[in-house]
């Protein structure tokens, strides 16, 4: 359990402003922050924070160490302000008191109020000044992290000036994100509608995550495990029926664990609806989870070998030698830690393939509820049948090659990864043909390893090449010569089982190629207020696509759908074409920063904008998934009922038929 809530410790710190906004606005208000600023010499100035503490609360005084609670003031490192903090005190009665939560440890504190001071000095010309207060607030049982943002403006006579701290609210931003005029129980043209189009099957993920499980069951670290369970609950039990049951019993356990997985993810998401996004299209997420694709690749390759704790796995060994319904759970449990070298890399997979989809929590838990029931039901039925197990294959180094082909496949997905990253930052790092690059290179080495015409140093030599081993190296080789128009300026460049999983063909080496000419361009991106206008002065409707730079299913509509001829001139001919990305993480001006209040009273910093579409979307469509797709009038009258991913051709072009429909009709 400690290691299990240290994984979710890092897993929250990764993902800290989106997991933690709600919570921090919902407590910030027991502390209410307010700013000012005093010029005591030349470049020299005294910042003074007041909080007034609600009361029951304490605020941790600026007196604690670094290692503890505390208060600190971090001023943001900008290239043209030359500031730095010369001192910090504060005017207010400090106290201190033994704290039972930190085991009487003697804390420093403030109740009430409190005027923390910082003493900046200027080197140079004097700029705008901002920063964070980072504190701890207590109270009772509860010990919360805060911070507020403080900003203070320079005028021309070098003097500071700042008010209440943090992002707002805002009325006029506000106003901007909720629009009134649209309607959406009442559409011009009743047609349309989001149904289970844009969703991902649960079943499908179930069945990914079982053939994920059978991927599992013939590593080294599982396969052996098989004979030697079973054998132990049928010799072991008293009688044939007993040995079933125990072995039934062991299996459920297995499944159930898995399913215990999942748990945390459903309470993140009753937390913040928009979670699963945010985790899809997470920059260091992604980049971490390329990080530990590479590292299990390494692990698959043979270099080394990846292990929980021996601790843990000691642990449940020595409680699953007790013959009760709890000893055969924690002999479940032993097999998920001894096998996390192997299934770790798989259950990763489904972790970030499950939560980028649309589902979240629920498409994680049919993936483990899948991948339990696979690496289950082996134990079950050869205890019921032991006489298959005769059929079963020896071990061997065909359970090596198994790892190594993994291996490359997870080396694939750790660039699918990083190519997510790359996307939503815009380095350019991971153009579309150097994706393909990538993936021709990995595809090429598995199918030379499969030939035995490459060699690990833990690998036995390949004497002779069996059925099973040309198969897949056929497969993998076929697959591999597939992906060559990938990297190509023609025609033949979109590789359609590639489509949103490689980068949109607009993110390519060759700009605006040949390849992009069938493509629709849109009028106007992460811009809606223009579009408004552009539809004002040439009389068009608007075609609204709240996208992102990760999201699958918006590739598969932009590659395969816009392509088609109809579709194309539709919207090139009729429609403002206006992309807005939820998952863009570029920073909009300060004074377009606000704190947005929803209807319920959660508050949501509008900082970036992701931040800013996301939640206009949520807003005013009851929807945080993409894509989707929404017709409006230069008016916002509401023409259709927006649909999201449609990938039948001829129903998108209907929609978008009755859309001009409907536009005539708002016209008269």
């Amino acid at each position: 359990m400690k290691y299990f809530l240290l994984f979710l410790t890092s897993f929250q710190l990764i993902l800290w402003p989106d997991l933690y906004a709600q919570d921090a606005e919902a407590t910030a208000k027991q502390v209410k922050w307010t700013f000012a600023a005093e010029k005591t010499g030349e470049g020299e100035y005294t910042l003074k924070f007041k909080a007034n503490i609600s009361e029951g609360w304490k605020l941790f005084s600026t007196t604690m160490s670094d290692d503890d609670p505390n208060t600190r003031v971090i001023l943001d490192t900008i290239s043209d302000v030359r500031a730095t903090i010369v001192s910090l005190g504060f005017e207010g009665q400090e106290k201190k008191a033994p704290e039972p939560l930190m085991d009487n440890k003697e804390i420093t504190f403030f109740e009430k109020e409190v005027t923390i001071k910082l003493l900046v000095k200027y080197k140079g010309a004097v700029n705008n000044l901002k920063g964070t207060l980072n504190y701890f607030i207590l109270k009772g049982e509860e010990i919360i992290p805060e911070e507020a943002e403080f900003r203070f403006k320079a005028d021309a006579a070098g003097n500071l000036s700042g008010g209440e701290g943090g992002l707002q609210a805002s009325a006029d931003q506000a106003n901007k994100l909720k629009r009134d005029n649209i309607d959406l129980q009442n559409p011009v043209n009743k047609v349309g509608g989001i149904g289970n189009e844009g969703e991902t099957n649960p079943w499908f993920i179930f069945l990914l995550g079982f053939l994920g499980g059978l991927l599992a069951l013939v590593t080294p670290c599982v396969f052996p495990m098989i004979p030697l369970t079973v054998s132990f609950f049928t010799k072991s039990a008293q009688d044939k029926k007993k040995g079933i049951f125990n072995a039934t019993m062991y299996g459920f356990f297995i499944f159930l664990i898995y399913i215990l997985f999942s748990v945390p993810f459903h309470v993140a998401g009753l937390a913040e609806p928009e979670i699963f996004n945010n985790i899809s299209t997470n920059v260091w997420l992604n980049v971490f989870f390329f990080v530990v694709f590479v590292v299990f690749a390494i692990s698959f390759f043979g270099y080394f070998e990846i292990t929980l704790p021996s601790g843990l796995a000691s642990k449940a060994d020595s409680k699953a030698n007790k013959g009760t319904l709890v000893g055969i759970f924690f002999m479940a449990l032993t097999l998920v830690v001894v096998s996390f070298s192997c299934t770790g890399p798989i259950l990763g997979s489904l972790l970030a393939g499950s939560l980028g989809s649309d589902g979240g929590a629920w498409l994680l838990t049919a993936g483990m509820a899948g991948f339990g029931v696979s690496l289950a039901l082996p134990f079950a039925l050869f205890a019921m049948f032991p006489n298959w197990l005769s059929s079963l294959p020896k071990s061997g180094g065909w359970l090596t090659s198994v790892k190594v082909v993994l291996g490359f496949i997870e080396v694939a997905l750790a660039i699918k990864f990083l190519s997510n990253a790359d996307l939503v930052m815009h380095w350019g790092i991971l153009h579309r043909e150097t994706f393909f690059l990538i993936w021709i290179i990995i595809g090429l080495l598995t199918t030379l390893y499969l030939l035995g015409l490459i060699r690990f140093p833990h690998d036995s030599p390949v004497k002779k090449l069996g059925g099973i081993r040309i198969f897949f190296a056929v497969i993998f080789g076929a697959f591999t010569i597939y992906l060559l128009p990938g990297v190509t300026n023609t025609k033949y460049a979109n590789v359609r089982l590639m489509s949103g999983f490689a980068p949109p063909m607009s993110y390519s080496w060759y700009g605006n190629s040949a390849h992009e000419k069938g493509a629709v361009e849109p009028n106007v991106i992460n811009d809606y207020d223009k579009a408004l206008e552009l539809a004002k002065a040439q009389n068009k409707p608007i075609l609204i696509d709240f996208t992102g730079w990760a999201c699958v299913n918006c590739r598969n509509m932009e590659e395969n759908v816009w392509t088609d001829p109809e579709v194309h001139a539709l919207i090139r001919d009729n429609y403002i074409l206006v992309s807005l990305y939820v998952d863009d993480k570029k920073r909009l001006p300060e004074d377009e920063q606000f704190m947005h209040t929803f209807p319920d009273g959660r508050k949501k910093p509008i900082k970036t904008i992701g931040n800013k579409y996301a939640t206009m979307q949520t807003l005013n469509f009851n929807n945080n998934s993409q894509p989707l797709y929404v017709l409006i009038s230069p008016e916002e009258k509401l023409l259709t009922y927006p649909v999201a991913y449609t990938p039948n051709i001829q129903e998108y072009a209907n929609w978008l038929r009755s859309g001009l429909d409907a536009f005539k009709k708002v016209k008269k």
